[in-house]
């Protein structure tokens, strides 16, 4: 299931963005074996397994890695892998035993992923941080809020996650293409402040021409724009407008039931607080609901701004399947979608070592490899 069916994953231990990587290699076909602790670590975040979304899809072994027989352990698993995926802070699978040097030494083929904040080098290598502190180096926090007001982190999505777990996974996919061309495996060097640096690229060239200014909430897309804003309706909800085209604009100003002629040039900035305030006014006088009968079938680019529970219930996102139900707690589908080898959740996350004994099995270990494999520390489940 999946166009990564076949392709065989272990991935250590980790928080954030090395499981979201694992998910999404899931979620596309991958069979992802979670090498685990075999007790809970404090992590910072207490969830229960069965709700842990970013590890749907997988199957579980545990294994103590601070024991000397441990990276022997590791290394058996790894013969059968097309894939390693780790997010420790650099240094620490070399002092493991498992560093890159050894494993490609013994699996030339083998694509050995590592997700860091800061990087594998640098002067802040081996220092501790958090999607925070990655994306404020990257220069991407200080665009995030409104004129005048301090920045606002946009949840862990930019370094976590987008920075993050999808450009290993995209790394990943990429150093697996090149093994199966050139039957070499290599090092996928995976850091959160570069891949938020990255997620920005745009505004590089933006700035150069002159297009961006850094002062915050001062620029098109960055709730400068009055008609590139979010606006409070009258029962406390919000919605949004991206009404950036010239006849979207046109648009807006006729869903709003305002007189284009006595409205600013939409590019006049020196009256766009006169323009927002005025957008601000009348976005005031009906509910949310009644703005989205008012804008529907509309080109002027709106929409609510929906929670994560109304958004699950939004009647496009039904139409579209864009959620779906595992074990009970409803989640986003895998994305993207594939017309001919789709992907989808195979399982619940897993208990620590859940599923591990059978996941040996397809994978090719005997009976007394796998009596050895757990002789060295390996623990499962059925």
């Amino acid at each position: 299931m999946g166009p990564l069916a076949g392709i065989r994953v272990l991935e250590l231990e980790a928080i954030g963005p090395a499981p979201f990587a694992g998910m999404l290699l899931a979620d596309l076909g991958a069979d992802v074996l979670l090498l685990e602790r075999p007790q809970a670590a404090d992590l910072g975040l207490k969830r229960s397994r069965r709700h842990d979304v970013l590890l749907r899809g997988k199957r579980s072994v545990t294994l103590d890695l601070k024991k000397p027989s441990s990276a022997e352990a590791v290394l058996q698993l790894l013969s059968r892998a097309d894939v390693l995926i780790e997010g420790f802070r650099p240094g620490v699978m070399e002092r493991l035993g498992l560093g890159p040097e050894i494993v490609l030494a013994r699996f030339p083929k083998l694509v050995y992923g590592r997700m860091t904040g800061w990087g594998q080098a640098g002067p802040l290598a081996p220092r501790a941080g958090h999607d925070i502190n990655y994306i404020a180096l990257a220069g991407v926090l200080h665009a995030f809020g409104r004129k005048g007001e301090a920045p606002v982190p946009p949840l862990n999505l930019v370094g976590d996650f987008g920075g993050g777990g999808m450009l290993l996974a995209l790394g990943v996919l990429a150093a697996l293409l090149e093994a199966r061309r050139s039957g070499r495996g290599q090092v996928v060097d995976a850091a959160m402040v570069e891949g938020a640096s990255l997620l920005a690229a745009m505004f590089a060239g933006l700035m150069k021409d002159g297009q961006w200014s850094e002062t915050r909430g001062d620029n098109i897309l960055d709730t400068g724009a009055p008609w590139y804003n979010v606006y409070e309706t009258k029962d406390g909800k919000h919605v949004t407008i991206g009404s950036i085209e010239a006849r979207f604009f046109d648009e807006l100003l006729q869903r709003l039931d305002l007189d284009k002629s006595e409205i600013p040039g939409q590019h006049d900035r020196s009256r766009w607080p006169e323009m927002q305030a005025l957008f601000g006014k009348r976005f005031k006088t009906k509910s949310r609901e009644e703005w989205c009968r008012i804008f529907e079938g509309s080109d002027a680019c709106f929409a609510p701004v929906l929670s994560f529970s109304e958004a699950k219930a939004d009647a496009h996102n039904r139409a579209r399947g864009s959620f779906v139900s595992v074990d009970g707690l409803e989640q986003p589908a895998p994305a993207p979608r594939f017309s001919a080898t789709p992907g989808g959740v195979r399982r619940p996350p897993p208990e620590r070592g859940e599923g591990g004994g059978r996941a040996l099995e397809d994978w090719g270990f005997s009976s007394g490899e796998i009596a050895s494999l757990l002789k060295a520390g390996i623990g499962h489940g059925a």
